[in-house]
């Protein structure tokens, strides 16, 4: 069938399976053009299907040789309907990693649940034995407590008071203004439980159990923490709450794993990047339009991609001690935060209208990068053409 993009309220319904695999080969690509790392051999990516999670999965399976395990919530094709940008994208990752000559083991379902730590704990005892990273990267907004089957949802909202900003339609270019209202006490303690430490440091005390973590093994978390424009819907909101449990159990976590093989745990706070999440939080797209522009001007913009391989290259293999910050982070979000950079973004986004905002703006590189993580808006992939999905 022919595959066009299909976009709802800045949700892309579909997925190109001729696209996905381009934008896969094109990381895949980068992470080649650079220097290999002597780094990790096994890893364990949790979310490995999109986003940070995936060009992860890349970076060290072609940056450091390291064999892997993915796992992903994603959903094949039904009929006339694509399968999931995920399905598509880790498909072809197997591909090309079994063309390279890379362990590369794929398994679908949900990360939260009991049956999801003991099968992937059994694949991965029966494939490589141990593993000597762990990568946590799950960007679901819903979860189901394994144990008490109660589900939690998770909230963007300010804790006490609504908040009201500019946002934008990047589909159209139209400057907006959002009203926030502030989220409940229920709504901060479900957001915590979704996106917080919890499920990590679960999985983790698993992989002890079994012994599947090599001696020194390490494990990393993600996490964002963003600009003062954002800070009171996210950083100082129900998500910055979770970013600081997640912080919290990676300190835990550091302690146990020293005590129990030498190993270590980190939280990576990244850069702001496109992503499917990202795309329907309300003022991020116009801040990332900003953001990316000066960046660009500036020849600091990164990708997911780029990201990652700078985590394996200039964070974890670079000498004994990973260099952090003074509450233990790692900070990839270092360019992004440059006072340099954040003072000119500030300055546009005081400026910012609908008139103007192709010229403050990256908008064209934002759609752009939306669309390309669907696996559409390649200049090399014929979409007149019929594809089997």
């Amino acid at each position: 069938m022919v595959v066009k993009p299909m976009v709802r309220n800045n949700i892309c319904m579909n997925a190109h399976p001729v696209g996905c695999k381009e934008f896969v080969r094109r990381q895949i690509e980068y992470v080649k053009s650079q220097p290999k790392v002597d780094g990790p051999k096994r890893v364990l990516i949790i979310g490995s299907s999109g986003g940070y999670g995936l060009a992860s999965r890349i970076a060290f399976a072609f940056g450091s040789d390291a064999d892997t395990i993915g796992i992903a919530y994603e959903r094949g094709p039904v009929g006339k309907r694509t399968g999931t940008v995920g399905w598509y994208s880790t498909h072809a990752f197997d591909q090309f990693a079994e063309e390279a000559g890379r362990k590369s083991v794929s398994l679908y379902g949900d990360a939260f649940s009991h049956e999801m730590k003991a099968a992937t704990i059994k694949r991965l005892k029966a494939e490589l034995g141990q593993v000597d990273l762990v990568i946590y990267s799950l960007a679901a907004g819903v979860r189901t407590d394994p144990d008490t089957q109660e589900q939690y949802r998770s909230a963007l909202k300010p804790l006490s008071k609504p908040f009201i900003s500019k946002s934008i339609d990047p589909l159209n270019s139209e400057i907006t203004t959002v009203r926030i209202e502030p989220a409940s006490k229920a709504e901060v303690e479900s957001t915590v439980r979704v996106m917080g430490g919890d499920d990590w440091n679960i999985w983790i005390s698993k992989l002890l159990e079994a012994d599947a973590l090599a001696p020194g093994a390490r494990t990393i978390a993600y996490s964002y923490i963003g600009p003062e424009l954002t800070k009171p819907v996210y950083r100082d909101g129900t998500i910055g709450a979770a970013k600081d449990h997640l912080e919290a159990t990676a300190h835990t976590l550091d302690t146990q794993l020293k005590e129990a093989n030498g190993g270590s745990a980190f939280v990576s706070v990244n850069k702001a990047v496109v992503s499917r999440a990202s795309a329907v939080i309300p003022v991020v797209p116009l801040y990332f339009a900003l953001l990316f522009n000066v960046m660009k001007e500036k020849g600091l913009h990164e990708d997911c991609i780029e990201q990652m391989y700078r985590l394996l290259a200039e964070r974890l293999c670079v000498a004994e001690e990973v260099p952090v910050d003074e509450q233990g982070r790692i900070r990839l979000d270092d360019w992004e935060m440059r006072e340099d950079v954040q003072e000119e973004v500030t300055r546009r986004w005081d400026l910012v209208k609908s008139d103007n905002v192709d010229e403050l703006a990256d908008i064209t590189g934002y759609r752009q990068s939306f669309l390309n993580i669907h696996g559409f808006d390649f200049d090399n992939v014929d979409y007149d053409a019929d594809v089997e999905i």
